[in-house]
């Protein structure tokens, strides 16, 4: 039992998976037996059988993390001393911790409405064009691409090196400003053009994203209401403004938050590329660093708490439109 709960080797964690595995087949085995078998078994009971194992797994390892996390925030960095809210008014008042919190919304506000706008764009652009598969293939490419693999790309893009002699640029970005006659620019240095260049990767990442989801839905607009809209005259700007806008306002809202969600959450491009040194690091990244870098847990477990908090109106008004636009259907 001790190697299930404290497995560190290669060997002992391949042993937990497999136990685990076993146990969920086991599990599943098990109800399936027990609903087959009665003949008359009540409705109720089938729910709790499939409801329950889910429910339990649910509150074990989402709801109890959040409680524990959330109970520790209101302790000292070794939590053996209780302090209120002392963390919370840390991360108000402490100028490196407010900056990551500004970081944090330059990145929630740029990131969301530039990628859905930059999508919706191309999704006009491309539509029944005769090259539209190739094009769209080509903006959602950066899609399969992980964040840690997108980091180190544009790392590269970026890289920086010293106008010095015959040193040549290997960075992309830099190479391409001294063909133009400039001088090489450090990038990824000075805030709070650092934080704009990291954004410019999710923006890059997140626009198939948008693209794909819109484009879907401009194609779900029925014919009548755009040949009706002719008819009376409409221009182009004009359809786009009163008919395909407001026809796919709720897959642009479900795109908007869904990237507002994965922007607050935003951990591994910023650690891939600086680390969240000169001035860039955000919330999901000072958590990390607090928490296991710098071994304070109540300021950690605080930064968590306040992810936490701006992520679920996101969630529960995303989810709001989805009902919303399923009554519609």
């Amino acid at each position: 039992m001790d190697v299930l709960l404290n497995a560190n080797t290669a060997p002992e964690k391949l042993l937990v998976m497999v136990v685990a595995i076993a146990i969920f087949v086991a599990v599943m085995a098990l109800l399936l037996f027990l609903v087959d078998r009665p003949k008359n078994i009540p409705n109720w009971l089938v729910f709790l059988g499939f409801f329950g194992p889910g429910a339990l797994l649910i509150i074990f390892g989402l709801v109890r993390p959040a409680i524990i996390t959330i109970y520790q925030s209101f302790f000292n960095r070794t939590g053996d001393e209780f302090i209120g809210f002392a963390n919370f008014v840390t991360l108000f008042t402490d100028n490196d911790l407010r900056q990551v919190l500004l970081n944090t919304v330059i990145w929630v506000f740029l990131v969301p409405i530039v990628s859905a706008f930059l999508g919706l764009l191309y999704a006009v652009l491309v539509d029944r064009s005769p090259f539209e598969a190739g094009a769209k293939a080509l903006i959602f490419l950066p899609m399969s691409i992980s964040f840690v693999g997108a980091g180190v790309i544009w790392r590269f893009i970026y890289e920086y090196r010293a106008d010095i002699g015959d040193n040549q640029q290997i960075g992309l970005a830099n190479q391409v400003l001294v063909w133009l006659g400039f001088e090489p620019y450090q990038f990824l240095l000075n805030w709070p053009g650092n934080t704009i260049f990291l954004i410019i990767v999710m923006i890059w990442i997140q626009t198939g994203f948008a693209m794909t989801v819109l484009s879907a839905a401009i194609k779900a607009i029925p014919d009548d209401i755009t040949e009706a809209a002719r008819l009376d005259g409409v221009s182009g700007g004009q359809m786009f403004r009163y008919v395909t806008v407001p026809a796919i306002r709720p897959a642009l809202v479900v795109v908007l938050t869904t990237i507002a969600i994965g922007t607050l959450k935003i951990f591994d491009i910023v650690r891939t590329m600086t680390g969240g040194n000169f001035g860039t690091s955000v919330v999901a990244n000072e958590f990390y660093t607090q928490a296991f870098r710098q071994n304070n847990a109540g300021l950690g477990a605080a930064l968590a708490v306040i992810l936490f908090v701006l992520v679920v109106p996101i969630v529960l008004y995303n989810v709001r439109q989805m009902r919303l636009s399923e009554e519609v259907r």
